[in-house]
């Protein structure tokens, strides 16, 4: 199926939850998580902070177990066009993008490239690690400019059915997909 297709698909399916779904889905999809991959202190983990009223994962409880456990976050934000990484703690302050994402007010690129896990938004993923997210691109850019060896995570509420028949040679796929049933690794 052509992402375009996927895409209309599975933000038909994501729209026809309900928030308790999504957040309970969100919690098994973290446990699950933590269940596989062993994140420890001093660890750099970038994740997506969450549009709640598109019934994306709650990325949540993933960031506030990170802070307990003293693990560096770090987030997107666009800044002229380009996703860069804000390094963020419990007291940042936040402000609503042009896109409606809740970003950090800084600026300041953190310029780290060397994450232990990236913690990947996406409408949906194949068997072959190949996602689709909102068409921009950005995530995309983003794994060019990382560490080869960083462990990218999608996290997504539907299992692989489909495969993505119109992959591009310049998108990168993903090493994991967490959904709340498994853990799939490519």
């Amino acid at each position: 199926m052509k992402k375009s297709d996927l895409r209309i698909k599975y933000t038909k399916q994501r729209e026809t939850l309900s928030q308790d779904e999504v957040l309970f889905l969100s919690e098994k999809i973290f446990l699950n998580f933590l269940e596989k991959f062993k994140v420890e202190e001093s660890q750099k983990v970038h994740c997506f902070l969450s549009m709640l009223d598109k019934k994306e994962i709650d990325t949540r409880f993933f960031i506030d177990y990170f802070f307990k456990n003293r693990i560096r976050v770090f987030v997107p934000k666009i800044s002229k066009g380009k996703m860069i990484s804000v390094e963020i703690t419990p007291e940042t302050a936040f402000i609503k993008s042009f896109y409606g994402i809740l970003e950090p007010e800084s600026n300041l690129d953190s310029g780290e490239t060397e994450y232990d896990f990236v913690i990947t938004p996406l409408l949906y993923c194949d068997e072959n690690g190949n996602r689709v997210g909102y068409g921009k691109g950005f995530y995309d850019q983003f794994f060019e400019n990382i560490d080869a060896n960083c462990s990218k995570v999608g996290v997504g509420l539907f299992q692989p059915r489909e495969k993505i028949d119109d992959v591009w040679e310049k998108d990168i796929p993903l090493n994991y997909l967490v959904t709340p049933v498994e853990v799939l690794s490519f």
